[in-house]
């Protein structure tokens, strides 16, 4: 079969694989965007282009969403459509892609099967398909969600609620207390469940009426990287916004305005407390996806099992996984895929090509930037180990919320994110350039 017939294969033939792809990548966000691309890039700037379809997405999602972007949208700032585009738009042609949702790995086969129960072969497989938000998990909040206005309830963590949340922000008259959540375990950009509080305190204060704030998480401390936590809390403490710690949102009634918590630690360990809100903001919980969960290539909590150096899976040497779906120990940001692809990329192509896995290592870098004000953001970076590796370190205290990086997150990121990152062409702070590994 020609390879030129390979593409529209891949790309239209839902219920079967057409085609065996060199390599498989589950999910068409923006890990697995980045790395299809820059195995593709790698082979061409090598001169050993690959052939259309070679590397093949499987994604039946409609739209690409950039959710960093989803606290501006939540602060009134921007639209959410700016920061949505169609897969399609994203994929290039010689990325194949199978408009299906995976649903089990069966890797002593080197098979995947997908939604209508047919399976797609590979070579090599590289998982990205990203993690559950587990709304039902806080009894009554999907039932709120979908009224937010009535219900006071919303959450920036939703393409379809996220610009509501600006809605209450706006229109809140100060009566009760406005209540920001975050859950225990791990979360998509684990500062954002604190930046919309920042964000709609410094709304507030140009407003009459200043509604009294209170930050309830289920976590130990404002940020899990001790330096930043420390800063936070003091920042948080000087807009008067209150705090609760170890304490996790389990249950909210509308009708009444209350939410229910239960304390996680402590004297009081296992106690539920109700709180009354005029306005609650909420992060759901968060976890593996439960169809990765249950397969063989997910570790004791349910992530997709890989080495956090190599990225390479610890059972299954031609599997690979990086960003929300991966059990890398470090915080699930856009920013920690621009590390972690090049480093999948390097290693995944040398197996390739010497059947030896590469030797790049990935340090665990990621970012949080951390919306401070409307024009202040304070830059959080830091690697395994929780110690800080900044980009700007040695030239300004990234320690102090700045305006330059709030234009550049809020502004130019965005921008790079899908002239670029999505084309497997953006390297986080390395910018243009790729890293050089040995």
């Amino acid at each position: 079969m020609a390879s030129r017939s390979i593409p529209s294969l891949v790309r239209h033939a839902s219920t079967s694989a057409a085609t065996k792809p060199k390599v498989l990548v589950i999910g068409g966000g923006t890990g697995g965007l980045s790395v299809a691309n820059q195995i593709y890039n790698t082979f061409k700037a090598e001169g050993q282009s690959l052939s259309p379809g070679d590397v093949t997405i499987v994604d039946s999602n409609k739209y690409h969403d950039y959710q960093p972007g989803w606290t501006v949208v939540g602060s009134g700032l921007a639209q959410k459509t700016s920061f949505r585009r169609s897969l399609s738009a994203l994929l290039p042609a010689h990325i194949g892609h199978i408009d299906q949702q995976a649903t089990a790995f069966e890797p002593t086969a080197n098979r995947v099967v997908l939604a209508d129960g047919s399976k797609v072969e590979y070579d090599y497989l590289v998982v990205a398909a990203g993690l559950a938000i587990n709304y039902d998990k806080i009894k009554n909040l999907s039932e709120a969600l979908k009224d937010p206005l009535t219900s006071k309830i919303s959450t920036i963590y939703s393409y379809e609620t996220v610009d509501k949340t600006w809605d209450l922000i706006k229109s809140f008259d100060g009566k009760g207390e406005a209540v920001f959540t975050q859950p225990f375990g791990p979360v998509k950009c684990a500062g954002a469940p604190q930046k919309i509080a920042y964000m709609a305190d410094a709304y507030w204060k140009t407003t009459p009426s200043v509604p009294h704030s209170r930050f309830i998480t289920g976590m130990p401390t404002m940020f899990a990287v001790p330096h930043y936590s420390k800063i936070l809390d003091r920042l948080r403490q000087e807009k008067g916004i209150a705090a609760e710690f170890n304490t996790n949102l389990v249950e909210v009634r509308p009708e009444s305005k209350t939410a229910v918590f239960e304390i996680l630690a402590g004297e009081k360990k296992g106690e539920k407390v109700e709180k009354e809100f005029g306005m609650l903001h909420v992060v759901p919980p968060m976890g593996p996806l439960e169809w990765i969960k249950k397969s063989p290539l997910a570790d004791l909590v349910g992530w997709v099992d890989v080495d956090q150096g190599s990225l390479q899976h610890k059972k299954y040497p031609n599997v690979f996984s990086l960003g929300d779906a991966s059990s890398l120990p470090t915080s699930k940001t856009a920013a920690a895929i621009t590390a972690q692809a090049p480093v999948l990329t390097h290693n995944l192509v040398t197996l390739m090509k010497t059947g030896q896995v590469g030797k790049a290592i990935y340090d665990g870098y990621t970012s949080c930037p951390l919306f401070i004000s409307r024009g202040e953001l304070l830059l959080a970076e830091f690697k395994y180990g929780l110690e800080r590796k900044e980009t700007f370190g040695r030239f300004i205290d990234q320690s102090v919320p700045n305006r330059a990086f709030y234009h550049l997150t809020k502004d130019i990121i965005p921008h790079f994110y899908f002239s670029r990152m999505t084309k497997g062409e953006w390297y986080g702070p390395r910018g243009l350039f790729p890293p050089q590994f040995s």
